[in-house]
C-alpha cells in the first residue's frame, strides 16, 4: 500500500465535515445513526487499537476513556460506550479529534516504512472501513437534518443526479454458477469463499425502479394494502405512519442534502425499507432479485445492467447468511461481518455516497429490513 493512497482516504473523511457548522458535529437523529465526529473519531481508533497500539513500538495510545466512547461494536476489544447516546459526547472536541488524526497518520507512516504483511492487510482493512464510514457519515447527516425544521442544506452539489432511462428486462439461462470473490484484490471476508450455486432462469430490470413507478404504487394504495406486504412490515407501516419512501414530502418534493428538492418522477426512488422494496415487488407482479441472481446478472451483461452501481445500493430477497466454507477469522476481526449473520438483508452494488473504487460486484451490504436511511432502492426481477 502507498502512503498517499492511505492519507488520501483520511483527508478525504476531514473534508466530509468541511460544509459543517460545529454544531452539527454531534448530530445525531435517531439510535442508529451517529455524529459526524464519532464517525472521524472511530475510524482512527480502528487503526490506533488494530495497527499501531499491537505493531508500532513506542507508541503511546489514546486516553482509555476514549476507546470506550469511540469502540462501535467490538465486544473482545472492551467495554463501549451505549450507541443510542453518542450524540452526548462533546468530548474529546473535533480540535482534539483531528490531532489525534494527524498523530495516528504518523504511526501508520512510520509502519508503512517497514511493513509486514500482516500490518498490510490491517491496514488496507482499515482502509476500507474508513471508506464505509465515509458514506455512512453523510447518509446519518441526511438523517440528521431530515428532523430539523429548517431543513438545513449540506452541499447543493452533494445530492444524488441521475435518472432511469429504461425498463427492459435482462434474461439469465438457468445453470450452475459461481458466485463471490475469489481473484486478487481486497475483499471482505463476507465475500468468500467463492463457490457455486444453481439458479433457474430468470429475467432482471436492465434499470432501477423509478419514482415516477412509486408514485403510481402508493396512488393505487400501496400503502394501505396488507396483502401485499409481510406481517412484521405491515405492522412498521401502521406503527410509523409510513406513507411513502422516507424522505418524501408529500408526492412532489423529497429532502436530500442538498435541501427540499422538487421529486423527479425519472429519478431511482430512494430511502426504502427492504419491506417497502418487497410490496412494491409483489404489487408488480414481479419479486426481488436474489443476491446471487444479482451478481450472475452483473457479471454476464455487465453495463447492460443499468446503474448497478454508484446510483443507488439495491435490496435483494437474500438474508444476509455465511456463504458456504465460510470461516471466521480468529480475534476481534472475526467481529467485523460475521457477528451480524441474522436478521439482516444484503443490498447489492453501490450508491452515489460510495468512495471511488469501493465497489465491486461480490461486495455484501446489509442491513436490517425495517430500515429506511440508507441509500437504498431497487431492480426487480422475474
Amino acid at each position: 500500500m502507498q502512503l498517499n493512497t492511505l492519507l488520501e482516504v483520511r483527508h478525504r473523511s476531514e473534508a466530509l465535515i468541511d460544509p459543517l457548522e460545529p454544531e452539527d458535529l454531534g448530530l445525531q437523529g435517531m439510535a442508529d445513526a451517529s455524529p459526524p465526529k464519532w464517525h472521524l473519531a472511530h475510524t482512527n481508533w480502528f487503526f490506533e487499537t488494530f495497527l499501531l497500539q499491537p505493531h508500532l513500538k513506542g507508541h503511546v495510545p489514546c486516553d482509555p476513556r476514549w476507546a470506550y466512547q469511540f469502540n462501535s461494536y467490538y465486544d473482545s476489544v472492551g467495554d463501549r460506550h451505549p450507541r443510542p447516546q453518542r450524540g452526548l459526547l462533546s468530548r474529546p472536541t473535533i480540535t482534539d479529534i483531528l490531532r489525534w488524526r494527524s498523530r495516528v497518520n504518523e504511526g501508520l507512516e512510520q509502519l508503512l516504512k517497514a511493513p509486514d504483511e500482516t500490518c498490510l492487510q490491517l491496514m488496507e482493512l482499515g482502509l476500507q472501513h474508513e471508506q464505509q464510514h465515509q458514506e455512512l457519515l453523510l447518509m446519518d447527516l441526511l438523517d440528521g437534518f431530515s428532523r430539523q425544521p429548517l431543513e438545513p442544506c449540506y452541499q447543493r452539489e452533494a445530492d444524488l443526479s441521475s435518472q432511469t432511462t429504461s425498463d427492459g428486462w435482462l434474461r439469465c439461462d438457468e445453470g450452475l454458477v459461481t458466485i463471490g470473490h475469489g481473484g486478487a484484490g481486497f475483499h471482505f471476508d463476507n465475500e468468500g469463499p467463492r463457490h457455486r450455486v444453481w439458479l433457474d432462469g430468470f429475467q432482471i430490470r436492465n434499470d432501477l425502479v423509478s419514482n415516477r413507478a412509486f408514485q403510481a404504487f402508493i396512488a393505487d394504495g400501496g400503502y394501505a394494502r396488507p396483502d401485499l406486504w409481510m406481517s412484521e412490515g405491515w405492522s412498521l407501516c401502521q406503527q410509523n405512519g409510513w406513507t411513502g419512501p422516507c424522505y418524501w414530502r408529500g408526492v412532489q418534493e423529497e429532502f436530500t442534502l442538498a435541501g427540499r428538492q422538487p421529486l423527479d418522477p425519472d429519478a431511482p426512488v430512494r430511502h426504502l425499507s427492504w419491506f417497502e422494496a418487497d410490496a412494491f415487488a409483489r404489487w408488480s407482479d414481479a419479486r426481488l432479485p436474489t443476491e446471487a441472481e444479482w451478481e450472475h446478472a452483473a457479471a454476464v451483461h455487465g453495463e447492460a445492467l443499468l446503474h448497478s452501481h454508484g446510483v443507488l445500493w439495491q435490496w435483494t430477497a437474500s438474508p444476509y447468511r455465511p456463504y458456504p466454507g465460510f470461516v471466521t477469522p480468529p480475534g476481534a476481526i472475526g467481529e467485523y461481518n460475521g457477528k451480524f449473520m441474522s436478521s439482516q438483508f444484503v443490498l447489492r452494488g453501490s450508491c452515489w455516497l460510495t468512495p471511488p473504487g469501493h465497489s465491486r460486484n461480490t461486495y455484501r451490504n446489509f442491513f436490517p429490513p425495517a430500515s429506511r436511511w440508507m441509500a437504498a432502492g431497487l431492480r426487480l426481477a422475474r
